[in-house]
């Protein structure tokens, strides 16, 4: 990105900065909308007919097919106008840190292990291996989620059952271990953390040589994965890349923190996405997301908060973002959180707003 020149004024693109957030709106089906480019409109984030004159810039229409939410761009560097493409936290002053709130309430984890902070919002820790395969829930409609579900699958030693889901996609993150997953008849290798994805409708199953601990996420979830008697042959050779791994050529920049997307609609993916990010030291604003996020703890400690109470996660700990429910995740380590997270519906992790 260019360095802009002035607190307020993007010299390459000569757009002014209106707002350092994007604009949350609510559109009707057939709603038309004039959304201004050259952010000197008195309307933010419309057009006013006047304002851009002599600007080189054009207001960009746009026609809503359906009842939907928006968050349109309001720092005016998006290059996907008129919506925000998260371009807004690599502007100065973009993404700033915070200071702990001094009146919520710390929660810990009950019996079941869900620590529960503003509703439906919750961290939750997953079992422990045990000394044969199981399937533990940790998001799923049953939990308060409406558009997925996560569950935490531990093999310490053979082959699971043939899964699948009728219902949504499925992706997996491999925590640990090794082994190899099958998927309508074709193997793939797991040897370190990755990425996995199964198309809906096929069937999968895992099989180790090293203890595996794997998430397992459906989009859109329910509250069970079915089991099958058998292993189907139907894989999709329309998307034969199954496996998504780290790359640090990939990151892209958010102020200070970064992320790398693994999986998206490149991979066959519908409007969901998985990414690996990377938190320092810090707290970021209070923000909120138009999709749900489960957030998986990879490394480091920090504290999650809502309004009301805050919590403190780990290691291996998942975080259940509802929809438009502010939060702010905390990193309190020096090295600081390596976080894996899932997203439906919505494909970019960087977009938040107020």
């Amino acid at each position: 990105m260019t360095e802009c020149k002035a607190a307020d004024t993007c010299a390459a693109r000569k757009a002014h900065i209106a707002s350092r957030k994007p604009y949350y709106r609510e559109l009707r089906a057939g709603q038309k909308i004039k959304w201004c480019a050259c952010g000197l409109s008195k309307r933010q984030p419309f057009c006013d007919s006047v304002s851009h004159e002599g600007t080189g810039f054009e207001p960009i229409e746009y026609v809503a097919k359906e009842a939907e939410e928006v968050l349109l761009c309001g720092c005016k560097q998006t290059k996907t106008g008129p919506f925000c493409d998260g371009e807004h936290s690599n502007l100065p002053g973009g993404y700033k840190d915070e200071e702990e709130p001094q009146n919520t309430k710390r929660v810990e984890a009950d019996a079941d292990g869900f620590a529960r902070l503003n509703t439906p919002c919750y961290v939750v820790s997953p079992p422990g291996m045990g000394d044969a395969y199981a399937l533990a829930r940790l998001v799923a409609p049953d939990t308060g989620a409406q558009h997925q579900s996560q569950f935490y699958l531990t093999l310490p030693a053979g082959a699971s059952p043939v899964l699948a889901s009728d219902e949504g996609d499925v992706v997996l993150w491999v925590r640990h271990g090794a082994g190899e997953v099958e998927i309508e008849g074709r193997s793939f290798p797991l040897d370190g953390p990755c990425g996995v994805y199964i198309r809906r409708g096929e069937g999968f199953r895992l099989t180790a040589s090293a203890p595996l601990a794997v998430y397992v996420s459906e989009c859109p979830g329910g509250n069970a994965l079915a089991e099958r008697a058998e292993m189907g042959t139907d894989f999709d050779d329309s998307y034969p890349e199954r496996i998504a791994r780290i790359d640090e050529d990939a990151r892209q920049a958010m102020g200070p923190r970064y992320f790398q997307v693994l999986l998206d609609d490149r991979h066959g993916l519908r409007n969901t996405a998985q990414f690996i990010g990377h938190i320092p030291r810090s707290k970021a604003e209070m923000h909120r997301h138009l999709y749900e996020e489960a957030l998986i703890i990879i490394s480091g400690t920090g504290v999650i908060w809502n309004d009301d109470f805050h919590a403190p996660v780990k290691a291996g700990d998942v975080i259940f973002f509802p929809r438009k429910i502010r939060h702010s995740l905390q990193c309190t380590c020096d090295e600081g959180l390596d976080v894996l997270g899932l997203i439906h519906p919505g494909t970019n992790p960087g977009i938040n707003y107020e």
